[in-house]
């Protein structure tokens, strides 16, 4: 039976490091220093969310749709996996607003997605 891979210490919480892999078919096996990649670190609810957000191809209505919750609360999960990954994210500013009134001028968004990206600010 095969076990998730621990990315914290279970004892101190901090950052482990995996120094020791093996070969189930020869049993090779390799030891050094070895690093695990971002997405190792989520949880499994963050990558189960992020496995939807792919299948859906980003598509924040889809994802609504297959987890049945908020546009908000997708665009909170987005950026707590994205601040977990360790990403800063940037601030919207005037022209993310001036962005979202053409997009809502030209017919790329309806007015309630635009009052969302607003309040969302």
């Amino acid at each position: 039976m095969a076990y998730n891979v621990l990315t914290n210490c279970p004892v101190c919480s901090k950052k482990l490091k995996i120094t020791k892999l093996q070969c189930t078919h020869c049993n090779t096996t390799i030891e050094n220093e070895f690093e695990l990649s971002k997405l190792a670190s989520l949880s499994k609810e963050q990558l189960h969310f992020v496995e939807v957000f792919l299948t859906c191809r980003g598509n924040i209505k889809e994802v609504e749709k297959e987890l049945g919750i908020s546009y908000p609360t997708v665009r909170g999960k987005l950026s707590d996996i994205i601040e977990s990954l360790g990403y800063v994210q940037k601030k919207k500013s005037e022209v993310d607003e001036k962005k979202i009134v053409n997009m809502l001028e030209s017919g790329e968004i309806t007015a309630e997605e635009a009052i969302k990206l607003l309040k969302d600010e």
